[in-house]
Formats: structure tokens, sequence, C-alpha cells
């Protein structure tokens, strides 16, 4: 079962790569951007880990906060913000309760299945207010910056 625009996003607890516990509730007031990514240091992990490092400031300035989210282990996403100097959050789902409870899909790439790269907009009440589905990541944090923008103003 998938969540829905409009329901409360699910409460998670999950570590980020330096091990500290982030929950939804350490962003009640602020927007947040939760994206999903199928895996570590492959190439479209990157570009898009890199493209909302860049964008880091924007996103702060415009009250929104972004965490990446995958199975890999805080181990992985630890080395993965190090060699690309990161400075977004990656929370590791390691049992995958929070894919899970977003209904979250898998594609399949070379004969591996992956979870789909999928972004979820989060307003400060907690509910859910857009899907990104099948996203691309070159420019897709430019396109949520400004989506999310619009959304501020008709709020």
């Amino acid at each position: 079962m998938s969540i829905e625009i409009g329901q409360s996003f699910p409460a998670f607890a999950l570590p980020n790569q330096d091990g500290k516990i982030v929950n939804l509730a350490d962003f009640a007031g602020k927007w947040l951007v939760v994206y999903f990514y199928p895996k570590d240091d492959t190439a479209g992990c990157t570009i898009q880990g890199k493209g909302f490092t860049a964008s880091k400031q924007d996103y702060e300035a415009a009250n929104i906060e972004v965490v990446g989210v995958s199975q890999d282990d805080i181990d992985s996403h630890k080395g993965f913000c190090n060699k690309f100097g990161f400075t977004i959050d990656l929370l590791s789902d390691t049992d995958h309760k929070l894919i899970n409870a977003v209904g979250l899909g898998q594609v399949e790439y070379s004969g591996v299945k992956y979870w789909s790269r999928t972004s979820y907009v989060v307003d400060p009440e907690g509910n859910l207010r857009k899907i990104y589905e099948n996203v691309k990541p070159q420019g897709h944090e430019l396109e949520l910056l400004e989506n999310i923008k619009q959304l501020q103003v008709l709020t």
C-alpha cells in the first residue's frame, strides 16, 4: 500500500551517515524533501546527491530541508558523503521500514532489483503534498525547489 497526497507522511526514526537518529518530528514547521535513491556511489545517485548539496543553501533559505534515503548501511552512506563532500543527510533504511511504509516500488537494472528513485514533498504539518516517481537525477533538485516555492505561495 502506498501513501497518497494529503495523508500524513509516515513517522520515521532512521540513522544518518554519522549514526545520529533523524526523526520526522525533527522537521516540524519546515517543508521537507525525502528522496529515495537506489544505491550509494552509483552514477545517478551521485548526480542527485551533488545537486542537492549544491542547492542546500537555496533550500534552507526557503525553509526546506532535504534528506536522502536508501537501503545502504551507515558506513556506506558515510563513505559516499565523504567521497563527494555531501552536506545533506543520507538516512539508512536497511530494514525497509520507511521504504515499505511509503509503498516504494522496485525497478530492475542489469538484472538487479533496486528501489525506484522517488521524491516526496512533506509540508510543515507533516502531510504529503507531492510525489515525484521515476525521477531523472539531473536537475531534479531545481525542479523540486521551484515547485515547493509555488506550493508555499498557495498555502
